[in-house]
């Protein structure tokens, strides 16, 4: 646990050192702009992370649950009778620095991850875009057979969350991602992961608002049989938090699993029905019976 801890660090803060650096000098300005909120609602989007982080002193409890597919006929009712879960614990240390933990039931795997905001979308001629950096480490233990011990295997991700809120209705967000796999045991497949991801928002009302993202792998990476991750979703604001539904063709709701391990394809009816859930508290006595602000 201390070697997945010490190497997420590592990434965001190596990134962010250079980024901060290099990436202000290069853009004006103007101190008349203000900053843009509202880019997105919540701190994913559907299966993958959005620019958002949670409010400084913040800790959001997220669920997110999973069906079967669609096609597993009504036996299975139609995938109701299936179910995975995701369950994770996010910090805000400050308004643009979080760190977060979770567990999938899907394959017992463990997440750690950290996400800092480098740069804000601003009006008026100011900063064009906003900018995330994200570190995310993985590990899966297994059993072995006719062993009492148990094996692990770890992989780590690395990604830049680049969005821009193009006016009150519409935003839009692309993820270039590297997933770097160790102990990969599928005969013609890299260790390592190059994908390009978009996501988008559309908001109908005041409170709810349509979403879609969706992972391109680069070819001669994976397999054939895994298939790019697909995803839409509606999206529904009640008071303190954001109430997600959805449908996907990824079982998986860890970046490793619905990037390089989806199996399930739309044009067959491989589609999961699921939703998102993440409730936020401000803790300490300056927030004490403050139970909104998801994101900032």
């Amino acid at each position: 646990m201390k070697k997945i801890i010490t190497i997420v660090f590592l990434i965001v803060s190596g990134l962010n050192i250079y980024a901060q650096d290099d990436l202000l000098s290069m853009l004006p300005d103007d101190n008349t702009s203000i900053p843009v909120t509202g880019t997105f609602k919540a701190t994913r989007i559907i299966n993958g992370q959005s620019i958002e982080t949670v409010a400084g002193h913040h800790l959001e409890y997220r669920v997110s649950h999973r069906f079967g597919p669609i096609n597993s006929g009504s036996y299975q009712l139609y995938g109701l009778d299936q179910g995975y879960i995701y369950m994770g614990f996010e910090y805000g240390i400050n308004d643009n620095w979080m760190v977060g933990l979770g567990r999938s039931s899907e394959q017992k795997m463990l997440n750690l991850f950290t996400k800092m905001r480098l740069l804000k979308q601003k009006t008026e001629g100011g900063i064009p875009v906003s900018i995330t950096l994200m570190g995310e480490a993985y590990m899966l233990r297994y059993p072995v057979e006719d062993s009492r011990t148990n094996l692990s295997k770890y992989s780590y991700m690395t990604q830049a969350l680049i969005a821009r809120k193009i006016n009150e209705k519409l935003s839009l967000q692309v993820m270039p991602t590297f997933l770097y796999r160790n102990r990969n045991n599928v005969n013609g497949e890299t260790n390592g992961v190059i994908s390009m991801g978009v996501a988008g928002r559309y908001k109908l009302t005041k409170r709810t608002a349509l979403v879609g993202e969706y992972y391109y792998v680069l070819p001669n990476q994976i397999t054939t049989k895994y298939k790019d991750a697909l995803s839409f979703g509606f999206d529904i604001e009640m008071g303190g938090h954001v109430f997600s539904l959805h449908f996907t063709n990824s079982t998986g709701m860890i970046t490793k699993q619905f990037l390089a391990e989806t199996v399930d394809s739309w044009a067959d009816g491989g589609v999961h029905f699921g939703f998102n859930l993440g409730r936020s508290f401000g803790l300490g006595k300056k927030y004490k019976g403050q139970y909104k602000v998801p994101v900032k």
